[in-house]
């Protein structure tokens, strides 16, 4: 199993020490870890030749990810994607977030859990991460105490696992929110893509779901079969449009809870396959439409337009304010469990 090792990683403005973990596994696999936002900040990756590489993007230095808002490799929460106009209710009482997102709450809000130092222990081969989200913090109800923990396992996969638990009714729905590009550089348009869907959430023109589960079968949308994610990206459809490219949720073929498989990606160059599972119910599929150069990653390069893609696991955007999509409620008593696996290989 893998090794842990840790270093200093700068402090925030507040003056709290941050550190950033390295876990190494037995072939040469490489996840580099900060406890603030629980951030994926490298993720070295052998291809078919075995020579390995960055999948990530990310920052040089904690100041990077002090100043972006792109959520970066970063752990979201407590409620990740959006909620329609920052409302929704529990039980009839009406709560109000943030609008961080045009009119809409994002990923938590203005301090979400990308945006705090996480408590850490490091356990054998685990990194564990600890946050007490407390009642009433960016307008969510209840004290939220949430586990994530990293593991980096010999055959080649980064698992994710969410635990948390709550005194008074709320709503938990967490991800990984890493930026992948399987080559290292360069846009990831030639990737060739899979998604265990049939259906999709078509979404306004603020990205919030109408409620539809819209068939992907004669659409831009279906990768039931491997598909080039440029093929059809830049087709005159109404959803592409809206997005500036894919930003979709996809409903995952597999009963929910159960860990499953949600996405294969290839990239043809280096032969780096990346296989995503999760036990949750959608998948966000994300082709960076949003980043236009303005954030600087690491060695100084640019995060730049389609040069990565973020495949989101979680509960759908705004599900509090459609009863028909699963329920991202949890009650005291219950607890929420996730599982994310990124499981990689070459061919």
């Amino acid at each position: 199993m893998s090794q842990i090792s840790q270093l200093p990683f700068g402090q925030t403005a507040d003056g709290t020490p941050v550190a950033i973990y390295t876990l190494r596994n037995r072939r040469g696999m490489e996840a580099r870890i900060t406890n603030y936002g629980g951030i994926l900040v490298s993720l070295t990756v052998p291809d078919k030749n075995g020579r390995l590489a960055d999948v990530v993007l990310g920052c040089d230095t904690l100041d990077g990810y002090l100043k972006n808002t792109a959520y970066l490799g970063a752990l979201c929460g407590r409620y990740c994607n959006r909620i329609a106009g920052g409302k929704f209710s529990l039980e009839g009482k009406n709560y109000t977030l943030a609008t961080n997102n045009g009119p809409n709450h994002l990923h938590g809000g203005n301090k979400g859990f990308d945006r705090v130092v996480w408590q850490t222990d490091v356990d054998g081969a685990k990194l564990k991460l600890g946050h007490l989200s407390r009642d009433g913090e960016e307008g969510y109800p209840g004290n939220l105490s949430v586990t994530a923990i990293y593991t980096l396992t010999d055959d080649d996969a980064l698992q994710l696992e969410f635990t948390a638990v709550t005194d008074k009714l709320t709503l938990c729905n967490l991800t990984g929110h890493s930026y992948f590009n399987l080559r290292g550089s360069g846009d990831i348009l030639s990737n060739i893509l899979e998604i265990n869907a049939e259906k999709f959430t078509p979404a306004d023109a603020s990205l919030i779901p109408t409620g539809e589960l819209r068939s992907v079968a004669g659409t831009p949308f279906d990768f039931r079969r491997p598909t080039a994610i440029g093929a059809r990206i830049n087709s005159p459809d109404e959803q592409l449009k809206i997005g500036n490219g894919y930003d979709q949720n996809f409903v995952l073929n597999k009963p929910a809870g159960k860990l499953g498989l949600a996405a294969r990606i290839r990239e043809p160059v280096t032969g780096r396959v990346l296989e995503l599972f999760t036990s949750a119910p959608g998948v966000q599929f994300y082709t960076g439409n949003f980043l236009d150069g303005s954030i600087i990653g690491k060695g100084g390069q640019p995060c730049r337009f389609r040069e990565a893609f973020c495949l989101e696991p979680q509960y759908f955007p705004d599900s509090p304010n459609h009863p028909a999509f699963p329920s991202a409620e949890l009650k005291p008593g219950e607890i929420y469990q996730h599982t994310i696996i990124y499981k990689f290989s070459a061919e």
